[in-house]
């Protein structure tokens, strides 16, 4: 396993440039993952860390080396991509051979390695089987095994689980952690769901148009996104975002909204909050009236386990409040909802975080 370094990197296509620079280190044996909305340049990023896109400027280093100049073939990298790409008249084990066979690796080299991975993968009854006998699952993971078993410095993986249906996205999610867990790779993992980005990354790069809005954990930008991009694209749901005037009452600072509502703010930096950010599992329903939120249901998605109240605020915002169980709500009822104390965010006029003790707010 290899750390991955990219300083100034940036790409141009003709007079678009559409990643202006990126300056990232990712450790050795870390699983790093690139999240972002279509179009943010997630995947060109991946693909010129593979070899396959020109770095217009900057340099990327694999293992203490600079490959800006290196063929893909010889970077030490193994890319899983979106789509399979096995070769459709070769069975699973000559599929996962091939690319060794091209190398001129020993015959018994090849058994041992395509054997070993098959095994990781459990997969080691479908090695006789060609591809148009495998569900898709089975051939996402033999188009994984492809790639261990070149035991590369570092995996790539471009948005591998898009075509698998939910289910199965869910269960191969957690086989590729389990993958990181024992083989103690370095991984590069791109997608578009937040979902896999949260279980599955050491840590999170947001990206949008092309720059990082913020490098952290999983539970780091969960908890304390840098910005309102970063706040409303992290989760399953995204944070309710308010517009809000702060007033200072004799050192306590008041979010007011449309429609007359008033929030007493837990921070003195709240003084220049323009944007109150309210995840929907960060506050609870109360009887109508007993909570500085109150509104009119419109939709309740019930989902099992919990359900997604979906209400519209006196001030006319739009809000969602997730609760546990089968909330018994008609639409056009009337309720309320509290705060969960320490849980609410305020954005200044810019969209940046404000918080107490913060050494920078962007």
């Amino acid at each position: 396993m290899s750390d991955v370094l990219l300083s100034g990197v940036s790409k141009d296509y003709g007079a678009v440039n559409v990643i202006p620079s990126i300056d990232l280190h990712i450790k050795a044996g870390e699983l790093v993952v690139f999240v972002g909305p279509s179009g943010c340049g997630k995947s060109t990023l991946l693909r010129m860390i593979a070899g396959l896109e020109h770095v217009t400027r900057g340099d990327i280093s694999i293992g203490g080396t600079r490959v800006n100049d290196v063929a893909a073939s010889s970077r030490g990298i193994a890319m899983v991509f979106q789509s399979y790409a096995l070769y459709p008249h070769m069975t699973v084990y000559q599929n996962m051979a091939f690319g060794l066979e091209l190398a001129r690796t020993p015959k018994a080299e090849i058994e041992k390695q395509v054997r070993d991975a098959a095994r990781i993968l459990q997969i080691e009854p479908l090695l006789d089987r060609r591809p148009k006998a495998l569900s898709g699952g089975q051939r996402q993971r033999v188009a994984i095994g492809r790639a261990i078993v070149r035991n590369p410095k570092v995996f790539l993986f471009d948005e591998p689980l898009s075509n698998l249906d939910a289910s199965l996205r869910g269960q191969t999610r957690v086989e590729i952690a389990h993958l990181h867990h024992s083989l103690g790779a370095t991984m590069i993992y791109v997608t578009h769901d937040q979902t896999e980005a949260m279980t599955l990354a050491d840590r999170i790069v947001v990206l949008n148009k092309g720059n990082i809005e913020q490098v952290g954990t999983p539970l780091e930008l969960y908890g304390k996104p840098v910005n309102t991009f970063v706040a409303g694209f992290i989760a399953n749901q995204p944070m309710n975002m308010l517009d809000v005037v702060a007033e200072n009452r004799g050192g306590k600072i008041v979010l007011k909204l449309d429609g007359g509502a008033e929030i007493e703010a837990e921070t003195p930096m709240a003084e220049r909050a323009r944007t109150l950010g309210i995840r929907p599992e960060d506050v609870v329903l109360v009887d109508s009236g007993k909570g500085p939120l109150t509104g009119t249901v419109s939709v309740v998605e019930h989902l099992g386990e919990n359900a997604l109240i979906h209400m519209t605020l006196t001030g006319g915002q739009e809000f969602i409040v997730k609760v546990d169980g089968a909330p018994d709500l008609a639409i056009g009822a009337e309720v309320s909802v509290a705060l969960v104390p320490g849980r609410a965010h305020v954005f200044d006029a810019n969209g940046h975080a404000l918080r107490e003790g913060d050494t920078q707010v962007a």
